[in-house]
């Protein structure tokens, strides 16, 4: 079996060399590095992981922590994190706490347990005993996608990546205002998560800059999946003014609102307007196509593993919060006409705060 002695020799450098290339530890010339790659490929040398961790009590692996794994925008946040996790030589390992905040404890514990370098975690709408885990046993942590409010004057505990959901949700609501619509309803996630708040202030905040009032009997909360987001739109739709707009605030919730509309025999946008929070694939397939805020899933998950990496080079730097802009995807079913399908959504596409 080839070692990295024989894998220096074959590449003419040191061990030392050849163990920065592996380990990503120190920047290597271009040259030297693909010569390091060249031998290791050629020899068949394989790094004693086991070995390695023992020495340098680093197992080079990741815990990710995220519920609906099977939500499309979760999967692409699940691309973002595994691509860059092994861009840096990091290993993954997923566990779904499905939003629950035991069983949320239950699997960061267990990720620990196996000695991951750090975490990456979307938190549930109750994360008191998964932060209080995390500090006590200082594990390198970052929250992904749903933020937690600051400790009181001494700014975010832990390391946080989001994308925008106030701002994107302002602009969805003044669309629609601009349409002509003066009775906007918002189908709302799950009470707790800071998504939520923040996309239904942002919902108030484009009523308000409208001049349009809030009437709180216009936002249901629709638990964040479908069937949620189906009872959310038919109770809007039961009210004896009904909206004639609707904003939904995740994907999931989206389709609960399309099966509500369907059911009722009524169509998008002729009886009811629609806009969305999340973008996904085949969004651009329903008829009528879907206006949508699209969310940069992969760019989230990314920007999670190089926080962790951050954090696991300097443990005691400031605790940072990265967010990241959205974009409006325009199509149809906010009532606008269908454009041109050579300009596509690029065209129609622009970035949101």
């Amino acid at each position: 079996m080839a070692t990295m002695a024989d894998v220096a020799r074959s590449a003419g450098v040191s061990v030392a060399t050849v163990s920065h290339v592996l380990n990503g530890t120190r920047p290597v010339l271009p040259h030297t590095r693909q010569a390091v790659l060249d031998a290791v490929e050629e020899l068949g040398y394989t790094p004693n992981t086991l070995a390695r961790s023992l020495v340098t009590s680093r197992t080079r692996s990741l815990g990710l922590a995220v519920s609906a794994i099977s939500n499309p925008y979760f999967t692409e946040i699940l691309q973002g994190v595994e691509a860059e996790a092994l861009e840096h030589g990091y290993s993954l390992l997923i566990a779904d706490p499905h939003d629950d905040p035991g069983h949320e404890l239950t699997v960061v514990r267990l990720l620990h347990e196996r000695r991951v370098d750090g975490v990456i975690v979307a938190p549930s709408a109750d994360p008191g005993a998964l932060l209080a885990y995390l500090a006590r046993h200082r594990v390198p942590a970052v929250l992904l996608d749903r933020v937690v409010d600051a400790p009181e004057k001494g700014g975010p505990r832990f390391d946080q990546v989001c994308a925008e959901s106030a701002g994107p949700t302002t602009g969805l609501v003044g669309h629609l205002a601009g349409l002509g619509h003066r009775r906007i309803g918002l189908v709302a996630g799950r009470a707790g998560f800071s998504t939520t708040r923040e996309r239904i202030a942002g919902y108030r905040d484009g009523l308000t800059a409208a001049g349009l009032p809030y009437d709180e009997r216009l936002v249901v909360h629709g638990d964040s999946g479908a069937a949620g987001g189906e009872r959310a739109t038919a109770a809007l739709l039961s009210l004896a003014a009904p909206p004639t707009a609707l904003v939904t605030a995740n994907n999931a919730m989206t389709i609960g609102a399309l099966r509500a509309l369907r059911d009722r025999g009524l169509s998008v946008p002729g009886d009811l307007a629609l806009c969305c929070f999340d973008d996904f694939a085949w969004a651009d397939l329903f008829a009528p196509r879907l206006t949508a805020v699209a969310q940069p899933g992969k760019e989230v998950g990314a920007q999670a593993v190089r926080l962790l990496l951050e954090r696991l080079a300097a443990p005691d730097r400031p605790a940072r919060t990265v967010r990241l802009p959205c974009a409006f995807v325009h199509r149809t079913s906010c009532g606008c006409p269908e454009q041109p399908r050579q300009a596509s959504e690029q065209a129609h596409e622009r970035t949101l705060p």
